[in-house]
């Protein structure tokens, strides 16, 4: 086994656990250390579109109702750069591309209003404890059903929710709390945007370029990354906390997420690459137990 095989060589079967899990992080690795330069342009360029929206329609050279729905897609759009960024997957500590790796991480989330120092914290919670209902920061986008969800996810946007109080919370049980510091900079800023757009007549393309995309795009990302991968949410351990998926909308719109089982496994392999990841790891996936759901290819 000094080599990767080809699956359709390996008798799987016959393979001991510790000869599964020796091969299983062969495979991995093959998907890690590999600079995703698509995310990289991708949140550079996604935010720099949704900056452009504000001259664009305020000026007249965009009407406003396209103007909404890229908003929309840009906000949706934001937060999966920074999520590699969260896993140093362009650059970890100390090498050379370090500051483009914390430089997507920043830029990436503006049109989403979440600092990414919040985003980076909290989302090690979650990998940490994942379905733990005491200490998993994501627990409360659990839902029974899509539905159900649509509904949660209405209610958590209110002030007293408990989705609204997961991460400030989690931040001060590890002693991050002074990071909440950058959540209340934000949000003075998206507040001091509204109502001066607000003030000088402009509500409604305040309203339509940043406060509505804002929220359906906080929806879909929770749909898809939070309650897809891990419904029902009841089981723990590495094998077991997160699952693959049939997306009825694709692997694209579903924002790569089918594959998610793959990013809790080896955070460090890009999104790009999970699918690859995914169909070479299959075999061992079964035999540990995974639920794979209805996944095919």
């Amino acid at each position: 086994m000094a080599e990767v095989m080809n699956s359709s060589e390996i008798d799987w079967d016959a393979l001991t656990d510790s000869e599964l899990d020796v091969m299983e992080r062969r495979i991995a690795g093959k998907y890690m250390r590999i600079v995703p330069w698509g995310a990289v342009a991708w949140g550079i360029g996604n935010c720099l579109v949704w900056l452009s929206l504000w001259p664009l329609v305020l000026m007249g050279y965009l009407p406003l109702w396209l103007g909404f729905i890229i908003a929309t897609l840009n906000v949706a759009l934001s937060y999966l750069p920074s999520h590699e960024a969260q896993h140093n997957i362009i650059a970890g500590a100390g090498q050379p591309l370090r500051w483009l790796n914390e430089l997507i991480g920043h830029v990436s989330t503006i049109p989403l209003v979440y600092p990414y120092r919040v985003l980076r914290y909290t989302h090690y919670e979650h990998h940490k404890h994942t379905n733990d209902p005491e200490l998993d920061p994501d627990y409360n986008v659990h839902a029974k059903s899509d539905w159900h969800f649509l509904f949660k996810s209405i209610l958590n946007r209110q002030p007293q929710s408990g989705r609204s109080g997961a991460y400030p919370n989690t931040l001060k049980r590890t002693g991050n709390g002074h990071m909440m510091m950058d959540a209340i900079i934000y949000q003075i800023i998206y507040l001091v945007v509204m109502f001066t757009m607000a003030w000088t007549g402009h509500a409604i393309e305040a309203a339509l370029l940043w406060w509505l995309p804002k929220h359906i795009a906080i929806t879909y990302i929770e749909y898809y990354l939070s309650w897809a991968p891990h419904h029902p949410g009841n089981e723990t351990g590495r094998y077991r906390d997160t699952r693959a998926f049939k997306s009825y909308w694709g692997n694209i719109i579903s924002m790569g997420m089918q594959y998610h089982i793959i990013h809790h496994l080896y955070p460090r392999i890009p999104l790009s690459k999970t699918p690859a990841a995914y169909r070479e790891l299959k075999p061992i996936l079964e035999r540990k137990g995974c639920d794979l759901g209805a996944l095919e290819h």
